[in-house]
């Protein structure tokens, strides 16, 4: 008989979801009590789509006036938070609008944060001190990405490059976003390499919640459903960029994969675990695609625990069987569940996705940059997945060194 764990469940944001649905933007901030708005962006894709302009028309058609904080850069830096802080006290600002992908709105949260905090804002990142209950300026997101789900969920990652390029994430009920805007329409010019990037990590959220010491059927179910979305129609949109099926599909499965609903009767969570233990340093160091790197982790991962834990066959079969659709075989189960590891990365090659670290940066790790992998704070007491394959430190070490 499985054991559940005592859990909580609470999810404030409100979806817009549709065609258009960024017309409805004025509206949605006066909802929740906005009445001066920092518009946070990224490099400039949405104003070269058009996408900024509709949004300002919005705010100037209800009376919003807005200031804009742009230059966020994917794994989103301390320094621009810093930035936006400033902007946001000496604007007297209320309401902070992300548009964008997971960095955008990660950066908007953490100015959010900040101005409800005296102290310095890594301070809560780093764990040093601890956020103070609902204590957040009101957050909204346009997102143009599939991938973080950072619109929905509540968490928040942050890239210390002042001091030492450490990469903290921290995960809380209220640091949700008010409502997320979601026009699939939005995701059409993502590039290629973006899209399975982004594919993969939507599948990564499920996937840490998955392999978990504690778990439930209907958790199982939710996250089985959730990879098996990305599975399907990551390909898809990478080959039919404006299949609007598809792009709908993939911007869902990235909410609800990462909004605690794959948690259901489970421990463990997607910001505690598995792939992105071990990626979060790399993207933080070399600066490449987190959805990229969970892709040179996870199979790492999965075939490191297949090879030196029998504990672990079971739920790797399973996840062989219900997601790559393995032929079952349960007086072979070690076998169904390579096969299941094997095809895990086809799919990902499928997505254009790199295979071990070298590829991912473009050349080799030295030792001194390996030796800064294995010894960043990337596993847990008790295992990279919740206690799922007992991982320590120099598992840490052996799974780095078979992607090298």
């Amino acid at each position: 008989m499985k054991e559940f764990t005592n859990f909580g469940f609470k999810m404030d944001t409100e979806l817009v979801f549709g065609k258009d649905a960024e017309l409805q933007t004025a509206d949605m901030i006066k909802k929740y009590g906005g009445t001066k708005v920092l518009v946070v962006t990224g490099g400039g894709s949405v104003k070269r789509s058009g996408l900024f302009d509709r949004v300002a028309a919005t705010l100037n058609e209800g009376g919003l006036p807005y200031v804009e904080l742009s230059g966020v850069q994917p794994n989103p830096r301390l320094s621009l938070v810093y930035k936006g802080i400033e902007l946001a006290k000496a604007e007297e600002i209320d309401f902070i609008l992300a548009i964008g992908g997971g960095s955008v709105i990660d950066t908007s949260k953490a100015i959010g944060l900040a101005l409800k905090y005296d102290g310095d804002i890594w301070d809560l990142y780093s764990g040093k001190q601890k956020p103070i209950p609902g204590e957040m300026i009101p957050v909204g997101s346009i997102h143009t990405i599939s991938a973080a789900g950072s619109e929905t969920s509540g968490s928040t990652v942050l890239l210390d490059d002042v001091n030492n390029h450490i990469k903290k994430g921290m995960m809380y009920n209220y640091i949700r976003c008010k409502f997320a805007i979601m026009n699939p329409e939005l995701t059409y010019t993502v590039s290629k390499y973006q899209t399975g990037a982004g594919t993969t990590d939507v599948l990564a959220h499920a996937f840490d919640t998955y392999f978990t010491y504690l778990d439930s059927y209907l958790g199982d179910k939710y996250c089985e459903a959730t990879m098996k979305t990305a599975v399907k129609y990551g390909p898809i949109a990478i080959k039919d960029p404006e299949n609007y099926e598809a792009r709908a599909e993939l911007m869902l499965a990235g909410s609800f994969s990462h909004n605690d609903t794959c948690r259901i009767g489970r421990s463990g969570s997607p910001m505690a675990g598995g792939g992105h233990n071990l990626e979060r340093q790399i993207s933080g160091k070399f600066d490449t695609a987190h959805g990229a790197g969970l892709a040179v982790m996870m199979p790492a991962l999965l075939q490191y625990d297949l090879e030196n834990d029998e504990t672990t066959v079971d739920k790797i079969a399973q996840f062989a069987v219900r997601i790559f659709d393995v032929e079952p075989d349960p007086k072979n189960l070690k076998e169904v569940a390579q096969k299941g590891v094997d095809r895990f990365r086809a799919w990902l090659k499928e997505l254009e996705m790199p295979a071990t670290i070298h590829e991912l940066i473009g050349r080799e790790l030295t030792d001194d940059e390996f030796e800064m992998l294995v010894n960043s704070p990337n596993y847990l007491p008790n295992g990279l997945m919740s206690g799922f394959g007992h991982n320590t430190k120099d598992d840490v070490r052996k799974i780095y060194a078979s992607v090298r």
